[in-house]
């Protein structure tokens, strides 16, 4: 090989494939909201995040079919060119009422959305105070942003509290930023401590609710089971509850206004097709009349959690840690063998040495189908 950029890419794959770490991409054929093919196998799927289903859903599928055909098929241009079709607006409203802000701005996806309005509020002189798990595209704007960057431990707020009181003084505007649920742990960011943190310390607060929107705090996400907590800068997508593609940010007037002129995601992106503005207006008008469906996905996890005799789940997502990067790959493979998909998570998406089975429940998932999940994967930790 004379290319020396291929050489050196061709040397790294190895290196990860030494490891068990390199990722292929498998065509996956999503028959519904539960079952689909790869390789010519049907499987049932505990690793989407179409945690409601909703991408199946007739009148999501109607909505984005009616969208196409009234505004075509892509936005056209930048949106503050020419791409701002009327669905944008509509869906702007919509958000801003449901999250019970002033404004929001949509984005392309949840990476743009962290990517552009990171940068636009923070600089050099400022500081990013980000939970060490957090998303990667909140790390990826905090890079972006040239603010100093100050990790503190997972969920730990004396440990943010050491750190704001020891670092705040020093620069001229602080962030704080955490995801509401955890995308790969679970979990939930304890809000109402991190607000009154953020309160007391003159500091702004970023919550990435991608997998909170839609399944918990009466599918209003994560910050409703916080009613005190101060949100400033409120951010999620629509491509996992909601079903589709897409982002939005959610918080006061003036800084929409900011983000709309000055994030350079949105301005140098084209607008949200109008068929994944027009699904996700669907979508939100389900989640906001369904309390029962918004229930189910964390049900489902509960009980897969009660069988195993773990601790509740909190979210819809269940980790099942078994360490090794090859024992898990060769966890997934033993439950494809019996029918179901529950894809092998390994670093850098987490941490060296916390390579995971990432079940996610949906609200349409069989009871029967979790107990026969649960009791695979019990029998596969017991061999761990």
């Amino acid at each position: 090989m004379t290319d020396s950029l291929s050489a050196f890419a061709a040397a790294k794959l190895a290196d990860l494939d030494a490891a068990h770490l390199r990722r292929r991409l498998t065509p996956t054929h999503r028959l519904d909201g539960l079952w689909l093919e790869r390789d010519g196998r049907r499987l049932l799927s505990f690793s989407c995040n179409d945690y409601l289903n909703l991408s199946h859903h007739p009148a999501v599928i109607e909505a984005a079919s009616v969208a196409a055909h009234t505004f075509g098929a892509g936005a056209g241009a930048s949106r503050l060119v020419t791409g701002d079709h009327p669905l944008l607006g509509e869906l702007e409203a919509r958000l801003a009422a449901f999250k019970g802000t002033e404004a929001a701005c949509v984005f392309g996806s949840g990476y743009l959305a962290n990517a552009g309005l990171i940068p636009t509020v923070v600089g050099p002189g400022d500081g990013v105070f980000v939970d060490e798990l957090a998303h990667a595209c909140i790390w990826a704007g905090a890079q972006l942003s040239g603010a100093r960057i100050i990790p503190f431990a997972h969920n730990d707020t004396a440990d943010l509290a050491a750190k704001l009181a020891a670092e705040r003084a020093g620069l001229r505007h602080a962030l704080i930023a955490t995801d509401g649920v955890f995308s790969m742990d679970g979990d939930l960011a304890p809000l109402d401590a991190i607000s009154d943190l953020a309160g007391r310390h003159d500091a702004w607060l970023l919550v990435d609710d991608a997998h909170g929107l839609g399944v918990v705090g009466l599918g209003r996400g994560t910050a409703a089971l916080f009613p005190d907590a101060k949100i400033d800068l409120a951010m999620g997508t629509f491509s996992k509850a909601v079903g589709g593609y897409g982002a939005y940010v959610c918080a006061s007037a003036p800084v929409i206004d900011l983000l709309r002129t000055r994030a350079r995601t949105f301005v140098y992106s084209t607008g949200l097709p109008p068929a994944s503005a027009g699904a996700a207006l669907a979508a939100l008008d389900i989640i906001a009349s369904d309390a029962d469906l918004t229930a189910r996905p964390l049900a489902k996890a509960r009980r897969f959690t009660r069988v195993l005799g773990l601790p509740d789940a909190q979210s819809p997502i269940v980790p099942v840690v078994l360490g090794d990067a090859a024992r898990t790959l060769g966890a997934m493979q033993a439950l494809e063998a019996q029918g179901f998909l529950a894809v092998a998570i390994r670093p850098p998406t987490v941490p060296a040495g916390t390579a995971r089975l990432r079940l996610a429940f949906t609200a349409a998932h069989d009871d029967a189908d979790i107990d026969r999940l649960a009791q695979a994967v019990g029998a596969l930790m017991e061999t761990a």
